[in-house]
This record gives structure tokens, sequence and C-alpha cells, in this order.
């Protein structure tokens, strides 16, 4: 990390306001050949930048001293007019003074290597970026003040106390240790086990807030599910005629519900079908019904109860919509919650938004931090629970070899935070960073 690096760290195009920011040994000499040396650190200060004897910008500067800084290095921020010649002019002058444009999360990779955030709050600042809810705002909050960092620590506590008492077996076979003493690790490592597999059941909730809710309409040729699909989503995004097989492939839409994030998807109608196209749809809509969090199975009158392809589909926990109820009774299958609405007179609407408001609410708040937000987090969480069962069952055999399993649980969880083992991790975590992070 001897180069300087500089990126913009606001939206590209025409605006207001362009920030540069710099981060590396050579800020302050990039800054003295631009002619805004010796600026007071932490302190706005207005500068005419120029290169090359031409005046860039009168710009607003801060800088920031090692290791009191983003990024832990000398750093800076060039708040520019927000005109593209203006940006451009600024750039072709840093890179002519030796700093090089960044690479996507490069500035919180410095920040996680100069031991300014642990792993997991630099994936919050991409997470925190990306929210547009406000429980994906909370969560990514949360995560960067370290409530996740701090779970994996009392996960890595227990284990390694664990791990402590059977490596003193092993190390100090001739010492006043008592007997048997590595034993004594399975009560720790049994209420560990239970810990990591309520993490483990609970892993969903962190990703589905993160990424979305999904939630998918299944149900047979004409059961309205398309006009349902506009009304939820309150815009003409689905096709939709009379014609049976209107709807050919899977149309998704990001919406939001209740403060959280749901894709929901309109899907091609169930049956059977020899046409190749729309077969192919049918096949999609399968796969994506089985990989829903929810799904609404849309009937209308003339469904006929569990001979509607879709009914294979359909877990306790869904929901039927008994839809085009104003045209008649539709008859609801037994054992399944069901609510009756009309997407020509808007009735039942409002209560199929507020039960679904309802759902997510029930499914992804809790009392506790989400100790999995990403499936980089749910893999390691899985490593660390087979490595703790594993050395569960050899402590009564083979002392050594529960070490061991310890030892390699133990790294799983210090993976996620970036304890050790770091380099093989980076590339994954900071490639989908903004350049600007």
């Amino acid at each position: 990390m001897s180069d300087t690096i500089f990126a913009l760290a606001t939206p590209p195009g025409r605006g207001a306001i362009a920030v540069l920011r710099l981060s590396g040994p050579a800020t302050e000499t990039a800054l003295t050949a631009l002619g805004a040396g010796g600026l007071a650190p932490r302190l706005a200060s207005v500068r005419s930048l120029r290169h090359d004897g031409r005046l860039i910008d009168e710009a607003l500067l801060l800088r920031f001293i090692a290791p009191r800084s983003y990024t832990g290095e000398d750093s800076a921020e060039l708040h520019l007019h927000g005109g593209r010649a203006v940006v451009e002019a600024a750039s072709t002058a840093l890179i002519a003074l030796g700093l090089r444009p960044a690479d996507p999360g490069e500035f919180t990779r410095r920040a996680f290597q100069n031991g300014r955030m642990d792993l997991a709050q630099a994936e919050a600042v991409a997470d925190l970026i990306d929210a547009e809810t406000e429980a994906q705002k909370s969560q990514a909050l949360g995560q960067l003040d370290g409530a996740l960092s701090a779970a994996y620590a009392g996960f890595r506590r227990d284990l390694l106390k664990a791990l402590s008492l059977v490596e003193a077996e092993i190390d100090f076979p001739d010492e006043e240790v008592p007997d048997n003493l590595a034993r004594t690790a399975g009560p720790v490592l049994d209420a560990l086990a239970t810990d990591l597999r309520a993490a483990l059941a609970d892993s969903d909730r962190g990703r589905r807030v993160r990424e979305g809710y999904r939630i998918v309409l299944i149900g047979e040729t004409n059961a309205g599910k398309s006009s349902l699909f506009n009304a939820l989503v309150a815009r003409e995004a689905a096709i939709v005629t009379p014609i049976a097989g209107t709807t050919r492939d899977v149309l998704d839409a990001d919406i939001m519900i209740g403060g959280y994030a749901v894709t929901l998807s309109d899907t091609a109608g169930l049956r059977d079908s020899d046409e190749p196209v729309e077969a192919e749809g049918i096949r999609r809509a399968r796969v994506r019904a089985e990989g829903a969090d929810l799904r609404l199975w849309v009937r209308s009158p003339s469904t006929e109860g569990d001979t509607d392809p879709a009914f294979g589909f359909i877990r306790s926990s869904d929901l039927q919509v008994l839809n085009k109820s104003d045209l008649g009774a539709v008859a609801s299958a037994p054992d399944l919650e069901a609510l009756s609405v009309s997407t020509m007179t808007g009735q039942g609407l409002s209560e199929l938004h507020d039960w679904i408001a309802a759902r997510l609410a029930r499914d992804l708040s809790g009392a506790d931090f989400p100790t999995v937000t990403r499936e980089r987090h749910r893999r390691r969480l899985a490593e660390a629970l087979a490595g703790v069962e594993a050395g569960r069952r050899a402590l009564d055999l083979a002392p050594e070899m529960a070490g061991d399993d310890l030892r390699r649980a133990a790294d799983a969880l210090a993976r996620v935070t970036g304890a050790i083992g770091v380099e093989d991790i980076l590339g994954e975590v900071f490639s989908s960073f903004c350049i600007g992070k």
C-alpha cells in the first residue's frame, strides 16, 4: 500500500458537487502540487486548485492525518463543482502527479488492512451504501457498529475455552492437572453447538432483509396472477389479456412493503403444454416457486381445489388468494389461510397488503441481531458447527483429535471477521464495492 489512490466518492454525472477522495503517503505532496498544501487537519478550507498553470476549480478541501482517517492513511477530500469537465481535469492532474485510480472497494480494504474495521464491518459499509429500506439500513448500521462481530467473538471465546481444556490435557500430561480435564469441555461444546444451530436456523432472516423477501404468485392460467401483480406493484408492469397463457416468463418487480424490500414475481400459469416457449415458462415458474420465501396461490371461481397444478407447490405457511371474487365464490382449499380479493373492484387488496406486511414483520424482525447476513457467513457457521460436533464426538475417544476439530472450527469463525486467513477471501468481499469506497 505504498501507492496513493483516488476515486470519485459521489455518483458520476452532472451534479452540484463531486467529491474526489485521496488516500496514501503522497496525499500531502499532491495537495501541495495543486496549490493546497499545509491544510489544517479536519478543517474545511477553500483553495484554488491549479495544475500546469491552469485553474482546475475553486474547491472545498478536507485533510485527514493518519491514523485518524477512514483508511488509516493520510487522506483528503476534494469537494469540487459537479461538472464533468471539472472532475476530468482534477483526475487528469492527480494521475499526472503519480496517483492512480482506486480499485473497487480499495478504500475500505485499506481501512480493514490498517485495523480501522474488521471484515464484517467492511461488508456492512457496502450494505449501507446499497440500503434502500429502513430494515436494510438498520441491519447494516448494526453490523457496522460491531453487532455481528461481537456475536462471532462470543462464539469463538466459548470455543477457545473448550479448546484450552483439551490442549491442557494434551500438552501437559505430566503436570498436576485434573484427570479427564478435556472431557470437562463437553458442556461448553454442547452449549456452543446449540447456539450455532440456532444461528444457522435463523440464517435466512439476515439474507432476506439484505437481498429482499421473495414472494411468488403461482396458479393455473387465467387465475388473474398478472392483474394481481399489477395491483401490488401499483403500475401496469405485466401484460393482461383474456387469452390463457399470456405470461410466458417470470416477471420480477422490486417493491417495499412495511419497510422491507420485496421481490415480487409473476409467473406463467401452470398447465400441461406442448408449446415449447410456454413449457419453458412453466418450468421457470416451478423453479421460482420452489425457491420462494412465500407463495401466493392465486385462485379463481373456475379453480377446483387440489386439481389445480399449483397445489403440489403450496406449503402450510403460504396464502390462498381467492381472486375474481366479484364474479362469484371461490372454493377454498382446507387447512390453508385464504383472503378474497378482486382486482377489478379493489375489494380485499388493502387487507392483502396488510397481511403481507404482517408476514414480513414476523419473518424478518427479531429481538436479536442476525448472525448471518451473507452466504459467506452461513458457510463459515456451518463449517464451525461441523468442527464443534466432530470435536464433541472425539472427546471421549481421543482428545488430541478433538483439538484438531476445534481448531478448524475456530478458524472458520475467525474468517468471518477476518481475524486470520483473510487473503483468500478479500477479493470475494470487496469485489462488489463501488470505486469510491
